[in-house]
């Protein structure tokens, strides 16, 4: 193991409070716990408040996304471990305006079940709260068990817009409708080509060749669905698509927005080589391209590989999309309609 350290028991609270210290126009942390992150401008005026919540090591998410048009607060866990449920609530208290509180978060069980707890301790609080859990990797659970897939960079749509309809205003049922709405609209398929190493464990998660590729592996090293020698970018991407693409189906004169992550140690420049095959085939099959966001948004520490999201719009999502947003990871300004 090569890092950049000290302890590596320390790593996440190091991380933490460095970010805190950078951020500190935007971010706060709640009962004085750096592993609650919220925003230092929550409206008490009233607004329905969004919380997220997961491991480390995947910077921007989850925290990246605390900030004006998208989320209020973040729980955080150890590396690749999810926050407890005492953590939530008390991101639930700081954000509550008396709107209510939507949990957003990624189809996980240890997610699942300390957010779970964290609404029952906060309904206990006179806070009402709703979910929506994000599920939309098409490599970890065939079509028609869709509730089994993990949730992985598409999350970030949901944020988006979800964020986006919260500012406006919108009440609690309203917000949730939007969440669940983009959330069905997106789908995500990745490879990678390298191991992770988790601080305090050491040594590589998984194995595989210098030669060798993994189709569909998750953002923690979960299995995909097929490991074989690497190819050219340009197969790579034509058969992520062929799998993602009649998930939906995205059809020709759907209008979609596309999200090229990567993991962690892709060069940027390699995204934009597997962004421009992917929009030649969306042209092909005459689907055409609102917005593309290519950059890191959801990663595994230092793994290489990436991730190819497609989100189909219609006019309510595409607004949404649209709409300013800025946070610590993120900034857009207003897009044209």
């Amino acid at each position: 193991m090569k890092k950049f350290i000290n302890q590596p028991e320390a790593f996440v609270d190091e991380m933490l409070k460095g970010l805190l210290e950078a951020h500190s126009d935007q971010l706060s942390s709640a009962a004085g716990d750096t592993h609650c992150i919220v925003r230092t401008d929550i409206s008490k005026a009233g607004k329905v408040g969004l919380a997220t919540g997961g491991g480390s090591g995947h910077l921007p998410l989850f925290l990246g996304y605390v900030g004006k048009g998208m989320l209020d607060g973040c729980s955080v866990g150890g590396v690749f471990q999810s926050p407890s449920s005492d953590r939530m609530l008390e991101v639930t208290k700081a954000i509550d305006t008396g709107k209510g509180v939507l949990y957003i978060y990624g189809n996980y069980s240890g997610d699942v079940m300390n957010f779970d707890m964290a609404a029952e301790m906060a309904g206990m609080e006179n806070i009402r709260v709703e979910s929506y859990v994000a599920g939309e990797d098409v490599a970890s659970a065939p079509k028609g068990k869709e509730a089994k897939r993990r949730g992985v960079a598409g999350i970030f749509y949901v944020y988006k817009c979800a964020g986006a309809k919260a500012e406006e205003g919108a009440d609690l049922d309203e917000v949730k409708r939007l969440a669940e709405k983009a959330g069905s609209a997106v789908r995500t398929m990745g490879v990678a080509i390298s191991p992770v190493v988790v601080p305090e464990v050491g040594k590589p998660s998984f194995i595989i060749g210098d030669d060798e590729m993994e189709i569909g592996m998750g953002i923690h090293g979960e299995p995909g669905i097929r490991r074989g020698k690497l190819l050219p970018a340009d197969e790579v991407v034509g058969e992520m698509l062929d799998k993602l693409l009649p998930d939906l189906p995205y059809l020709s004169g759907d209008t979609v927005s596309v999200l090229v992550n990567g993991l962690g140690a892709t060069p940027k420049e390699e995204l934009y080589v597997a962004y421009r095959k992917a929009a030649e085939i969306l042209k092909g099959k005459g689907i055409s391209v609102f917005k593309a966001y290519v950059g890191e948004f959801a990663t595994s520490l230092e793994m290489a590989g990436f991730s190819i999201s497609v989100f189909k719009l219609d006019d309510e999502l595409k607004s949404l999309l649209a709409a300013p947003a800025r946070t610590p990871f993120f900034e857009q300004f207003q897009l044209k309609v």
